[in-house]
């Protein structure tokens, strides 16, 4: 990991919680006075947000640690367990949020259902644009460092923006007759909650067992490698993901014919070259078999 991606990481973080802090506080007290159970529900999914960025920060911190005796390839899926560690907070969230107002939908009691206050449209509006900023910075800053748990936590603001859309739509039809829909909105935004959880907990795992790289990348790597002076075969390639990195295996063919020196500088330079073009790659094997 480059040096300066975990402060990156905890600057942004930062910034994070204290855009939460505020948001939850103020939904809260607008959900509250305003009597809109949507919107106390889309201020419970703002500070699970809190929580999940201080986790994020406490995954970058740990995936930074070097190499030791118990851990000789690195810490880099520390990362991928903060990230599902954050589906999981996603998910218990979604749920609570979605059992208040399916319990309030099965009751019937439709006509003791408060209308919300104006008030709890405007916090809805105020949300969705605060959240969509930080997704938007949140997700552009984790694809240009690569990092699964910031990413993770982009889609935990995509999906705060997405459930206060849900809270605008519910208690402005609520408050054109609809009370009951207010709760619906509750469901709604349980159910776009659920779908960030699974998302990520399905991209963590898959980074956590070995998965490989996209083609695309396994593309540019085999022109890399068949650039190189003397390689005449490219035989076999494999690539693993670890957290955010690359682990590379290669197999290439040379002439037979060549010493052991000079074979071996052959290799060298296929694996300088993948490293060097490659900067998330952080382990590179290079075997030489002779070309028949």
């Amino acid at each position: 990991m480059n040096t300066d991606n975990p402060k990156i990481i905890v600057k942004i973080s930062i910034i994070s919680i204290i855009v939460n802090i505020i948001l939850t506080v103020f939904k809260l007290f607008v959900g509250i006075f305003s009597n809109s159970g949507a919107m106390v529900s889309d201020a419970v999914h703002s500070a699970s947000d809190v929580f999940s960025t201080i986790i994020v920060i406490i995954g970058a911190k740990m995936a930074q640690k070097d190499s030791d005796k118990e851990h000789p390839y690195g810490h880099e899926r520390m990362e991928c367990v903060a990230a599902i560690i954050l589906s999981a907070i996603l998910f218990f969230t979604g749920i609570m949020i979605g059992y208040s107002g399916f319990m309030k939908i099965i009751s019937g009691d439709y006509g003791s259902l408060v209308i919300p206050g104006v008030l709890s449209l405007i916090a809805a509006v105020i949300s969705i644009v605060c959240k969509e900023v930080m997704y938007q910075i949140t997700m552009k800053i984790a694809k240009r460092i690569n990092s699964s748990a910031l990413k993770a936590d982009a889609w935990h603001h995509r999906s705060d923006a997405l459930s206060s859309i849900g809270s605008f739509i519910g208690i402005f039809a609520a408050r054109k007759g609809f009370p009951i829909f207010d709760s619906i909105a509750s469901v709604v935004i349980c159910l776009f909650i659920l779908k960030a959880a699974v998302d990520i907990f399905r991209d963590a795992i898959s980074k956590m067992t070995d998965q490989s790289c996209n083609e695309e990348t396994i593309k540019k790597m085999s022109e890399e490698i068949s650039a190189q002076n003397g390689v005449l075969r490219i035989d076999q390639i494999k690539t693993r993901l670890f957290g955010d990195k690359i682990y590379v295996d290669i197999e290439i063919a040379t002439d037979g014919n060549l010493t052991l020196f000079e074979s071996h500088e052959i290799a060298q330079n296929v694996h300088d070259a993948i490293e060097a073009k490659f900067t998330n790659v952080k382990h590179c094997m290079v075997h030489v078999n002779p070309f028949e």
